[in-house]
C-alpha cells in the first residue's frame, strides 16, 4: 500500500517526542504540510506520562525551571501558563550512612563529610562555573581534572566523583568539563534571591496534560499524526512503515536517538554512519513508588552510595501537594547505566527487593508495607555521554540523502538533556531545514550546522 500525499511542500516527522513535536508544529504553522510518525501508541518519548497504581503522571522525573525560557514559551503559546505553579524545594545528600540537608548556605557550611577550606572551593567551584559563557574551553578537559583544580581534592572525592558516578557510572572520567558546566549553570539558576533556596514549577496535570494540548495544537494546525507506525527504512523522499506501507515527502526529518538513524536509513555515507553509530548513550532504569506516606521533605536528594540500586531519591510530593496523588507520595529512583548494561537485565522482584533494602537503609521510617504500587521504566538510550570534543563530533544535520535531515538529541553539544534543551533544538533546527532543502549535502564543519551545536 502507498499513501499519495497532496500537491505542495510536504515533511515527514520520524518520533513523537517533544523534538518531533515542536518540528511539526512549527512547521505547519508556516503552512507546511506535516505527517508525524511515532512508533508507540502515544505522543511524547521520554517525557510522556503513565499508570502508576490510581495515578496518572510523568514516567520519568521532570521539572521547570525560571530560566528555561524555550520551554516557558512553549507553555505560553499552548496557554497553560496559568496553570503553572512554582515551589521552593529542599536538598538532601546521603553520605557516609547519613543524611543531611544542603537547602541553604548555612547547611552547607554545616555540612559535616567537607572541611571548610574545601567547602569554600566547593562553593567557588558552583559561582565560577554559573560565570562561564565560553563552554567551547572546556571541551578538551575532563571533568574530574577542571573539578579537582577547581575544587581541591577533598571536595571532589566528596561530593563530585560520587554524583558524577551516579550520572554516569564508569563512564565518570570520561565526560569534558562542559558538561558538568550545563549542569552547574542550569540548576544555579533554579536559585533566586538572597538565600539562593531552589525554585522549581509544574503544570497542573504534569506532563500528561502538556502533551495533550500540544497534541490538540498538532491536529488543529492540520498535522496529521501516525501512532502506532514504526519505520522500516528511510530513503530519498520516502519511507516505509513496518506494516510495509510506504509513504513519500518533500522532506523528511529523523528526530530519534541517533544510533539508531543508520538502521533506518542504510543509504547514508560511510562517514555519517561513523559518527551516527559513534554516539555512546547512557541509559536509565527508573523505578516509580507510590508510597502511603513521605520518605523525607527533599525534593533531590542525592545518594553517594555505590551499592545502592539507585544514585537519587526525588521526592515528587515535595513539589506537587499530596493532594494531587490522593494523599500519597510519589517517589523516583533513578539509576542511570551504559547502554548494554546488565543491570537492565534485572527482574522487577529482584530490584524491589534491593530498593526496599536500601530505603529502610536510609529512613528508619520505611516499612515495605508503604509501598502501593511499583512500577519501572528501562530506557537504554536516554542522553549522549559528552566525551572530549564532542562538538567536533557531532553528526550534521542535513545528510547525504536528498531530502533526509536528522535532528536528534545528541546534537545538544552545549547542554545537557531536558525539555527545553530540546525544544530548543528544534528552534534552532528549523532555519536549517527550510533554508536548505534543496542544497547538497555539506559536512559536520558546515556554518549552518555549526550555528546549529552552538546554539547561537
Amino acid at each position: 500500500m502507498t499513501l499519495e500525499t497532496a500537491a505542495g511542500p510536504t515533511w515527514g516527522i520520524v518520533g513523537g517526542g517533544f523534538l518531533g513535536m515542536t518540528l511539526a508544529l512549527r512547521l505547519a504553522r508556516l503552512g507546511v504540510r506535516v505527517t508525524l510518525f511515532e512508533g508507540a501508541d502515544h505522543l511524547g518519548g521520554l517525557a510522556d506520562a503513565w499508570q502508576l497504581g490510581e495515578i496518572t503522571w510523568d514516567r520519568h522525573y521532570h521539572v521547570i525551571l525560571e530560566s528555561d525560557e524555550f520551554l516557558l514559551r512553549l507553555l505560553e503559546d499552548l496557554g497553560l501558563t496559568s496553570e503553572l505553579r512554582w515551589h521552593e524545594t529542599r536538598t538532601g545528600f546521603y553520605v557516609d550512612g547519613k543524611l543531611h540537608s544542603m537547602s541553604t548556605t548555612m547547611q552547607f557550611l554545616r555540612f559535616p563529610p567537607l572541611d571548610l577550606i574545601s567547602k569554600l572551593r566547593l562553593g567557588y567551584t558552583i559561582w565560577r562555573g554559573s560565570k562561564i559563557r565560553d563552554w567551547r574551553r572546556l571541551e578538551g578537559i575532563r571533568a574530574s581534572d577542571w573539578l579537582v583544580k577547581m575544587s581541591g581534592r577533598r571536595a571532589y572525592e566528596k561530593m563530585w566523583l560520587p554524583l558524577l558516578r551516579a550520572k554516569l557510572g564508569e563512564n565518570a572520567d570520561r565526560v569534558s568539563a562542559a558538561w558538568i558546566w550545563a549542569i552547574i549553570a542550569r540548576m544555579y539558576a533554579a536559585r533566586r534571591g538572597g538565600s539562593k533556596r531552589e525554585r522549581f514549577g509544574y503544570v497542573e496535570g504534569g506532563y500528561a496534560r502538556i502533551l495533550e494540548v500540544l497534541e490538540e495544537r498538532l491536529r488543529e494546525a492540520g498535522v496529521e499524526v501516525r501512532l502506532g507506525c514504526p519505520i522500516r527504512s528511510i530513503d530519498a523522499s520516502s519511507l516505509q512503515l513496518a506494516s510495509g506501507e510506504t509513504a513519500s515527502f518533500d522532506r523528511i526529518a529523523i528526530t530519534t536517538p541517533a544510533t539508531i538513524v543508520p538502521q533506518m536509513c542504510p543509504s547514508l555515507e560511510a562517514d555519517e554512519v561513523e559518527r551516527l553509530t559513534g554516539i555512546e548513550y547512557q541509559g536509565i532504569v527508573c523505578t516509580s513508588l507510590l508510597l502511603k506516606k513521605p520518605l523525607a521533605d527533599y525534593y533531590v536528594t542525592n545518594v553517594t552510595e555505590p551499592s545502592f540500586p539507585f544514585t537519587g531519591v526525588i521526592e515528587m510530593t515535595a513539589l506537587v501537594p499530596p493532594s494531587t496523588f490522593g494523599g500519597r507520595s510519589l517517589v523516583y529512583l533513578p539509576r542511570y547505566l551504559p547502554a548494554e548494561h546488565a543491570g537492565f537485565d534485572v527482574t522487577d522482584d529482584d530490584l524491589r527487593r534491593e530498593v526496599v533494602e536500601a530505603l529502610e537503609r536510609m529512613y528508619p521510617s520505611f516499612e515495605p508495607d508503604d509501598i502501593l504500587a511499583f512500577r519501572v521504566s528501562r530506557v537504554r538510550r536516554v542522553l549522549a555521554l559528552t566525551t572530549l570534543d564532542y562538538s567536533k563530533r557531532l553528526p550534521a544535520t542535513r545528510t547525504s540523502v536528498p531530502g533526509v535531515f536528522v535532528v536528534t538529541s545528541a546534537q545538544i553539544a552545549n547542554g545537557t538533556l531536558n525539555v527545553n534543551e530540546t525544544i530548543k533544538l528544534a528552534e534552532e533546527a528549523l532555519p536549517t531545514l527550510l533554508a536548505h532543502g534543496d542544497a547538497p549535502h555539506e559536512t559536520n564543519d558546515a556554518a549552518t550546522d555549526r550555528q546549529l551545536v552552538a546554539g547561537s
